[in-house]
């Protein structure tokens, strides 16, 4: 998934680059994505603050309380949105981050829509959601041998069994990747190709 999200990179332009940056590089959800004001950020700390979601215009409370914890910004991330900061009109604190011309938020269905499946389609990747982004960063994490606790913060699950819950789900599906190597291997199917995937390398 890393690689196509690389390709989809590759096919869109600002603001919509960062926005699925934002997306698959922190795990937000769309309506938090929406929802970021220039306020939320602090540069010298390089963190980020979840305090609100937008949904059709509409501004909200985040989804739980763990949502509202600020959460570390990579510096390549960082400069991505300063960029982002530089070229709008809307600059103040209180500005939406990905705002339209008009300075409101945009909606998470038109950009998904108009901007980020086109661009999937010429990199060609099959169907894509928001959501696709968070369940990716979640994989990542598991796959880098993040410590579970960490996992549960980094992805504002409001308990730890959220997170168990789909981290179950990945090593099933890890497990069946693994089984199905060894059965190749048994009817002597691509043996040679299918061994080094099963060691990552």
């Amino acid at each position: 998934m890393p690689g196509e999200i690389r390709l989809l990179l590759a096919q869109l332009v600002e603001p919509y680059h960062t926005m699925v940056l934002v997306a698959a590089g922190l795990g937000l959800r769309a309506s938090e994505i929406m929802g970021l004001q220039w306020q939320d950020f602090n540069w010298e700390d390089l963190t980020v603050l979840i305090r609100r979601g937008v949904v059709n215009g509409r501004s909200g409370d985040t989804k739980t309380e763990a949502s509202q914890k600020s959460l570390p910004i990579d510096p390549r991330l960082a400069r991505s949105l300063q960029e982002v900061w530089k070229r709008t009109l809307h600059q103040g604190p209180q500005d939406w981050t990905f705002a339209n011309k008009a300075g409101r938020p945009r909606g998470q269905q038109n950009i998904l829509h108009r901007h980020v499946r086109p661009a999937a389609l010429r990199a060609g990747i099959g169907k894509i959601g928001w959501h696709t982004f968070r369940h990716s960063y979640s994989t990542m994490l598991r796959g880098a041998g993040t410590d579970i606790k960490v996992q549960q913060e980094l992805l504002r699950h409001s308990t730890i069994q959220s997170t168990l819950n789909t981290y179950t789900q990945a090593i099933s599906e890890q497990k069946r990747s693994a089984n199905s190597v060894v059965v190749g291997i048994l009817l002597n199917e691509n043996a040679s190709t299918e061994q080094p995937s099963a060691n990552g390398s």
